[in-house]
């Protein structure tokens, strides 16, 4: 069925579109609410006035978050988390504690639905976070977990045994190295003496 959209549905179109949606999509949910109409003159012609209104107000809207965004944009911010033995963290590091965490940082509202995390973060290092001011405005911004005070032994720890790792891999791949030359040397000798 063919509606026109006199308010924005998210993930199916934005006011003024005319898209043809399910039947029962369009009978069940959008015209019970007025979210859509019958493509008719008069539906069309009020819903193209409803998208240059609400072209306008995102307009606005735009600049404002823009005046918000820029400032933040490759802005790094550290947040300490508790770190077990494995050198990963109790819990994680939600969108909930980035905002918190960035709004008093910046003086800024930061509402944890503006924060777009794929999924929590659960290690040690920087991670990239965007955050969406609106539609067309968002900034990037790179958190830094580190361990918190507590958590610091167990970390320095676990560093010093994965630099004893690789300490101790660089050194059999060194004498690995070294056997195999012996080898081809021996190999050699027996091959001019034949």
């Amino acid at each position: 069925m063919k509606v026109v959209f006199f308010e924005d549905v998210e993930g199916t179109a934005l006011v003024g579109d005319v898209k043809d949606v399910k039947n029962g999509f369009a009978r069940n949910f959008l015209l019970p609410r007025k979210l859509a109409g019958p493509p008719s003159k008069d539906n069309l012609q009020h819903a193209m006035a409803l998208a240059q209104k609400e072209k306008r107000r995102q307009e606005k809207l735009d600049a404002e978050a823009v005046k918000v965004a820029s400032p933040l944009d490759g802005f790094t911010m550290t947040i300490e988390a508790r770190v077990g033995e494995t050198g990963r963290l109790f819990g994680s590091v939600t969108n909930r504690d980035v905002a918190e965490k960035l709004g008093a940082a910046r003086s800024i509202e930061v509402d944890s639905h503006m924060v777009l995390l794929a999924e929590p973060i659960r290690e040690l290092g920087p991670h990239q976070v965007v955050v969406k001011f609106t539609r067309n405005v968002s900034a990037t911004i790179t958190i830094d977990v580190v361990p918190d005070a507590e958590s610091m032994p167990a970390v320095e720890k676990l560093l010093a045994q994965q630099e004893a790792d690789r300490a101790a891999l660089a050194k059999r791949a060194a004498e690995d190295a070294y056997l195999a030359g012996q080898k081809a040397e021996e190999e050699a000798e027996v091959a001019v003496e034949n």
